[in-house]
């Protein structure tokens, strides 16, 4: 019979698997604690964890200061020459010497063309001799007059006789009168043949070459001259505006007009009001006002297009802050106002006009108080803000 098996008697494979069994076990639970513990450091560090503290919106912010608003009509207008003139010829005759270059700066007398005097020149010498023939015929005819007269008196001659040398002399004194007044003539033709600026101005391009032969029927003229010392700027306002100038047009001779560039960035010249038209456009519903400047600078130049500003008047010391700044609603425009504690509120104003990019505030806010210029999409009354820019300061 067989004995049986003690525990110490199992065989070495059965020894091999109880180990392996035994290790297998062991490294789920070193597993199972590794995740239970990860697990317990997860949820205990979320739940504390402190809450991410939510920042108060930036805002840029701008200062209400006072200073002087001048308030401006805008126009569009152009520039216009003081003077424009077209030299023209003022005699028959051959254009020969040109004495001015283009776009040269002239002043009234000086010489700008010649024309060919000689022919006028033996005109003249022609006319003065015909006036020496006929002061000898009437010298002649003058003293067989006075012996005609002696001899009516003695009742020698006729008095026909005495008629027909009267009238002789008259018609020498008629002749010698016509010749006077040729020559006369000539010589004056002879100044036009030397052609000179009747302004101060500056020339333009030439438009006859020396040689050609010129009449004083031609519509082009020689050379067309404008004034640039002082210039004009002939502009328009609607009729609306007109009630804001006309009483000081006739009691102030000195209302500032500015006028700029097309971009309007740059400022031309300075000047002043000089005159406004005597009716009103119906069809546009316009006006139209006359500008003077010095141009100087000569920095206008004619047809030139310009932007204008009348000066209407000017509000002296006057809240201005941002246009930006002003809030709308039903209830009428508002700003944020900064408080001391860095909160804002929203606060009722009373705008007046605009200039530029401000706008003159004239009730609700004083000098001194900050309004909130950018940022204002994130804000609402009594919200707490964080200053993104220093204050604007003047």
């Amino acid at each position: 019979m067989n004995e049986p098996q003690s525990p110490d008697d199992t065989t070495p494979n059965e020894t091999a698997k109880s180990r392996l069994s035994s290790r297998f076990s062991l490294f789920w639970w070193i597993l199972l604690l590794f995740i239970l513990a990860f697990l317990i450091y997860f949820f205990k560090y979320r739940s504390t964890k402190p809450a991410e503290v939510k920042r108060p919106p930036a805002v840029v912010l701008a200062v209400a200061h006072n200073k002087d608003v001048p308030i401006y009509i805008p126009a569009l207008g152009n520039v216009i020459a003081t003077y424009t003139i077209t030299v023209k010829t003022q005699i028959n005759g051959l254009l020969m010497r040109v004495l001015y270059k283009e776009g040269q700066v002239v002043k009234k007398g000086d010489l700008l063309a010649e024309i060919d005097e000689r022919p006028l020149l033996a005109q003249l010498t022609q006319y003065q001799g015909q006036l020496v023939r006929d002061q000898a015929l009437l010298a002649n005819a003058l003293v067989d007059l006075q012996r005609y007269q002696r001899l009516w008196k003695q009742d020698s001659i006729s008095q026909q006789t005495l008629a027909t040398q009267e009238s002789l002399v008259r018609q020498y004194q008629g002749d010698v009168k016509i010749d006077e007044g040729l020559i006369e003539s000539t010589k004056v033709n002879l100044l036009y043949c030397h052609i000179t600026s009747p302004i101060d101005g500056r020339v333009g391009l030439r438009l006859v070459d020396p040689g050609n032969f010129v009449q004083t029927s031609d519509t082009t003229g020689l050379v067309v001259i404008t004034t640039i010392t002082p210039m004009t700027v002939i502009f328009t306002i609607p009729e609306d505006d007109l009630s804001k100038i006309l009483p000081r047009a006739f009691t102030d001779k000195n209302i500032k007009v500015e006028a700029f560039d097309r971009r309007q960035y740059k400022l031309l010249a300075t000047g002043s009001l000089l005159t406004i038209d005597n009716q009103i456009d119906t069809t546009t519903g316009t006006v139209r006002l006359r500008a003077v400047f010095s141009n100087k600078e000569r920095m206008l130049f004619p047809n030139q297009f310009v932007n204008i500003r009348l000066l209407v008047t000017t509000i002296n010391n006057a809240t201005v802050i941002p246009t930006a700044a002003i809030q709308h609603s039903e209830k009428g425009n508002f700003v944020y106002l900064l408080n001391s504690d860095f909160t804002v509120k929203t606060q009722p104003i009373k705008v007046g006009v605009t200039s530029g990019d401000e706008t003159v505030i004239q009730e609700g806010l004083s000098f001194g108080q900050q309004v909130v210029v950018d940022g204002t999409d994130k804000l609402t009354n009594g919200a707490k803000v964080s200053i993104a820019a220093p204050a604007d300061k003047e």
